[in-house]
């Protein structure tokens, strides 16, 4: 199968970066189809905003289509922003959706007070849906626990990544990291290689 074709249902580039350098060499990745309108995302579930973008992408191509939607759980705001990650600030009226800069402010501002890593637990978590013609659709999900900094750390990756720091690493936050750093042990590596799995 290392000659077959993905279809990414992300139009995120950084998203694309980081699942094309964990696919490259089994799959031919294809972005998202030029002129596909976005997915409304208006599902209650990580689970089912992957099935409706990778359905929507599916239909499209008439291809394998893979989708992924990420939320950052943090267990002090009973897990919030969770699902509606991307749009956390937008639904307070703090900014448009996926302002990475307004939904790290936000929260940030929701754990003033809480100090040190038992108080600011989180976790990653990213789901990864695939479908395709002639398949059942699935989904597989990557889980990485970790804490909520109090202040921006490191300028790579993207979204919350300056304000996650996870357990397994070496007390760097995502954006401290590199790409090839992050991938070892991020949520979304661990999707990818539960994907790889069923696929295989």
């Amino acid at each position: 199968m290392g000659s077959a074709e993905l279809w990414l249902a992300t139009g995120n580039p950084n998203k694309v970066a980081e699942l094309a350098a964990m696919l490259s060499g089994r799959y031919v990745v294809q972005p998202r189809p030029e002129g596909l309108t976005d997915t409304i995302e208006d599902g209650e579930t990580l689970e089912a905003n992957a099935l409706k973008k990778a359905r929507e992408v599916a239909a499209a191509t008439n291809g394998l289509a893979v989708a992924d939607d990420t939320g950052l759980f943090v267990d002090a705001l009973d897990g919030r922003p969770g699902v509606y990650s991307a749009r956390y600030a937008e639904a307070a009226g703090m900014g448009e959706e996926g302002d990475a800069e307004a939904n790290m402010k936000l929260l940030l501002s929701e754990l003033d007070g809480l100090d040190g890593p038992d108080a600011r637990q989180a976790r990653f978590v990213t789901v990864i849906a695939v479908v395709g013609p002639g398949r059942e659709d699935l989904t597989v999900t990557g889980t990485v626990e970790g804490w909520i900094t109090p202040d921006r750390r490191g300028g790579e990756g993207f979204g919350y990544d300056p304000i996650f720091v996870p357990d397994e690493g070496n007390g760097s936050s995502f954006a401290e990291m590199g790409l090839e750093a992050k991938n070892k042990i991020s949520h979304r590596a661990r999707a990818v290689a539960a994907l790889l799995e069923v696929l295989s």
